[in-house]
């Protein structure tokens, strides 16, 4: 076992065991679903420590999926897995085109809006800080920036956000550590 890194981001969770061979409903967090399967090289997150798995079989199952873990043929054994967070290494994903991001990229990164009534012909002069994406929420017709209120922010507010590149989100620098949203203050 191992301490969970920095490196590591959490794929999917053990829900609970499905039949009485060791087979474990999972609940993945990949788009497509099916993608968690292919890192393989899985890990649960058990009490803060990292332990390795090897899912031999998969498949759909309803609106879900399950997997048999390798060694284990006891439902006993496969419910002591019940709400682990199944984890990959970070390098382990696969590249991405340009523009495009995962979400544990936007993570931490700097909002930055506009003051609503900014008359100025100088673009950044009319910028304030919003907070710091403190995560994401899929809703299904987009996904939302969760913006929290940090030490330089202009306020104490908490900001839902739609992540809509080239309309409200004009902008992202990994380098930088910032997304620039078309999302003026509330007057």
């Amino acid at each position: 076992m191992s301490d969970p890194g920095a490196n590591a981001l959490t794929a999917g969770k053990i829900t609970g065991p499905y039949g009485v061979k060791g087979w474990v409903k999972i609940h993945s967090f990949t788009d497509p679903e099916e993608n968690l399967f292919r890192f393989g090289a899985w890990q649960l997150e058990r009490r803060g420590s990292l332990e390795t798995v090897e899912f031999d079989e998969w498949k759909r199952h309803g609106k879900g999926m399950v997997a048999h873990i390798a060694g284990v043929d006891d439902r006993t054994v496969a419910e002591s897995f019940k709400g682990l967070q199944i984890v990959v290494e970070a390098n382990s994903l696969p590249s991405l085109e340009e523009g495009d991001f995962y979400w544990h990229q936007l993570q931490g990164l700097q909002v930055w809006g506009r003051e609503p009534r900014a008359t100025t012909d100088e673009p950044d002069k009319d910028r304030v800080l919003l907070g710091t994406v403190d995560y994401l929420i899929e809703t299904g017709a987009n996904d939302v920036l969760v913006v929290k209120a940090s030490e330089s922010s202009i306020d104490d507010r908490e900001r839902l956000i739609p992540y809509l590149p080239g309309d409200v989100v004009s902008r992202v620098s990994l380098e930088q550590g910032v997304v620039e949203v078309d999302w003026y203050l509330e007057e």
